[in-house]
């Protein structure tokens, strides 16, 4: 049998497709008794609302979607998304909305996904991550007049509000930290490119080279792979003026890092400093314990939540929520450099 139908419950209750829809929906129009057997029959039939077809009735999906185009392979090992995922869900749940997700190839298979996703009535609103630069899916999804929320920033991201935190800020935050213990090469293992905050943490660390005296501050980036990041810092040790120091944009490459330093003979911390932008169990648990920024990504995750929700509820209530920089948590993997 396939998907029940208001009309396979009128016939099956002996009543009108009308009666069916004003029972189903908690309208008035029927006798409690008609609206008690209604019910009755629509439950044994297991029969559930289309969310397309509420739609566009006016109702919501009661679902929100998120399109990641990142190698899946390279998603499924960041503790980052995984608690992130975690936090929304519960930020949802709460209000009974689903996370729909998809992970896709590129940009333009996102669009695709966003504008096959609102014409269908899918979801009721996005959340949009990994902000690029010069990001085409912003005018997209201002076209679209779908409700979305951006997972970054300030700025450069039109009209859309965003939950964010001060990339910049946490980045100077490591360099000056490792400045005052006298390194003075400094080498950061970045992300993709084409991503802001990548950016504005390559920006952050170039800015502050001069300030601090510092003699190198080399941002290579990467795919934010645990294998780029062997790679790239296999090179860098490998050089005969090499950083005392590296920045790693996730914990999945610090400790990828980490692994090439103790094959090649390189001491952490006496020889090289290693810290990591993200902070998970996965730097907690390596010897030594990695120096890393440290978040509540859970509660940033709720917080993206709380906000679409909030827009879906009133569009005026869109607005910028900044949420703490990240602070740094200083473990045994940094120390002050050897003369």
């Amino acid at each position: 049998m396939g998907r029940p139908t208001i009309a396979d419950i009128a016939r099956q209750a002996g009543v009108s497709k009308g009666a069916v829809s004003f029972a189903l929906n908690g309208r008035p129009g029927v006798s409690e008794e008609t609206r008690t057997r209604i019910l009755r029959v629509a439950e044994e039939m297991k029969w559930r609302p289309h969310s397309a077809a509420r739609a566009l009735g006016g109702a919501r999906a009661g679902a929100v979607g998120l399109v990641l185009a990142r190698p899946a392979r390279t998603l499924g090992l960041e503790p980052f998304f995984a608690q992130l995922l975690s936090g929304l869900q519960a930020g949802f749940s709460v209000h009974s909305t689903a996370l729909q997700l998809l992970v896709v190839e590129d940009t333009a298979a996102e669009i695709e996904v966003y504008r096959r996703w609102a014409s269908e009535h899918r979801v009721d609103g996005f959340v949009l991550v990994d902000l690029q630069v010069r990001d085409p899916r912003i005018d997209v999804l201002e076209e679209l007049g779908m409700p979305t929320v951006v997972l970054g920033g300030p700025g450069k991201h039109g009209k859309l509000p965003s939950v964010w935190a001060d990339d910049r800020e946490a980045m100077l935050s490591i360099v000056e930290y490792l400045a005052a213990l006298g390194h003075r090469r400094i080498a950061h293992l970045a992300g993709l490119p084409a991503f802001q905050h990548t950016q504005r943490r390559i920006r952050a660390l170039r800015d502050a080279a001069k300030r601090l005296g510092l003699t190198e501050a080399l941002s290579l980036p990467t795919d934010f792979s645990d294998a780029e990041g062997a790679a790239a810092t296999r090179t860098l040790l490998a050089r005969r003026e090499r950083p005392t120091a590296i920045i790693y944009d996730s914990d999945v490459m610090a400790v990828a890092g980490l692994g090439v330093a103790t094959e090649m003979g390189v001491a952490v911390p006496g020889e090289l400093s290693i810290v990591s932008f993200d902070d998970s169990v996965l730097a907690r648990i390596v010897h030594p314990p990695l120096t890393a920024l440290s978040r509540d990504t859970f509660t940033l995750g709720e917080q993206v939540a709380q906000t679409l929700l909030a827009v879906l509820d009133d569009p005026a209530a869109a607005a910028d929520l900044k949420t703490p920089t990240p602070r740094l948590t200083v473990r045994e993997s940094t120390a002050v450099p050897r003369r």
